[in-house]
């Protein structure tokens, strides 16, 4: 079998790349020109030069592919120009899939995110059927996760394709060049660059377990329906305990109230905007989104697909490693 990965040069992308190959499958990989190829050196795969939102160069690309893993995303909580986040996540989700139909695809897996889900205002586990809506969204990078996932959906009728959904939640672990917004918080933590946190809560999950979630819904997830492929509910405190355990340094004993960290959040974008400037490492939308426990269940995915993740202090274990070893820190 010949499967075509997007997003193969990112976290959760590489990853699959690198379990798809030691199930020894043939690996097809989508590269905009421009992007970092580290993860995929020395891989033994095709690479295609594209762009999500060129259909025809897509099509070229898809030709003689059984699979697709539509992985590729454009995840900041903060974009100098949002639109960028709507062209890439939704437009370009739905032109990678008018091409898989033109090819001939046979199974398409598409990777949404948990931010297109709703959450419980009392920390209780949200799952795969917990009630959201575009309103609910916060930012633009939800809200475009958010009609991307309703956009492919809508794609399986109408096109008649094969279409499985997977909503993971807050991958980490190792190969995380960009980093993520969660990469750079270890990183930071990992440091002692972090004094200080705020009461929220994240599902963190090893990326390989991600990685093989993914494998797991292509051979037996049902077409249209979506699995989260999450790990353990952990609040910001204990997440930080565990990175301090691990560096031999002492925790964060401050806890800040969000209504005194948005004021500086609003500052320090305003001036990322006015500047131009790189993705501020505090921003608006993510301090609205930390006053709520994002906290999920993978239930679903566990009985359905026999999916498993190990404990969330690997999975960090794991990421400090590959942050030294990389230099990181």
């Amino acid at each position: 079998m010949t499967s075509f990965v997007t997003g193969a040069t990112g976290f959760v992308g590489s990853a699959i790349v690198k379990q798809l190959l030691d199930r020894g499958e043939t690996v097809r990989v989508l590269v905009r020109p421009n992007s970092n190829r580290r993860n995929l050196e020395g891989l033994p795969i095709e690479i295609f030069e594209g762009d999500l939102r060129d259909q025809k160069s897509l099509e070229k690309a898809l030709h003689g592919c059984q699979a697709l893993f539509h992985v590729a995303a454009d995840y900041r909580l903060w974009a100098a120009n949002p639109q960028d986040l709507y062209d890439s996540n939704v437009q370009g989700s739905k032109n990678v899939m008018l091409a898989a139909a033109e090819a001939g695809v046979n199974r398409i897996v598409y990777t949404s995110s948990v931010a297109t889900l709703g959450l419980y205002t009392d920390g209780t586990s949200a799952d795969e059927n917990t009630p959201s809506s575009l309103d609910t969204m916060i930012g633009h990078y939800k809200r475009s996760k958010f009609l991307a996932e309703k956009t492919v959906k809508d794609l399986i009728p109408s096109l008649g394709l094969n279409i499985v959904i997977v909503n993971p939640s807050t991958p980490i672990g190792p190969r995380d060049i960009k980093p993520t917004p969660t990469g750079k918080m270890i990183t930071m933590a990992a440091s002692g660059k972090m004094p200080a946190y705020v009461d929220t809560g994240l599902n963190i999950v090893h990326v390989d377990d991600v990685a093989s979630g993914h494998l797991l819904a292509f051979e037996k997830g049902e077409t249209g329906e979506r699995y989260i492929l999450g790990g353990e509910n952990l609040t910001l405190r204990e997440i930080l305990e565990i990175i301090a355990h691990l560096t031999q340094r002492r925790p964060p004993k401050i806890r800040l109230p969000h209504y005194a960290i948005l004021p500086i959040a609003y500052l320090i974008q305003g001036w990322a905007q006015f500047t131009k400037g790189k993705e501020p490492m505090t921003t608006v939308d993510g301090i609205r989104m930390a006053k709520k426990l994002m906290f999920f269940s993978s239930k679903k995915a566990e009985q359905a697909l026999g999916y498993q993740f190990r404990p969330a202090r690997e999975a960090i274990s794991d990421a400090i490693i590959w942050f030294q070893a990389n230099h990181y820190l």
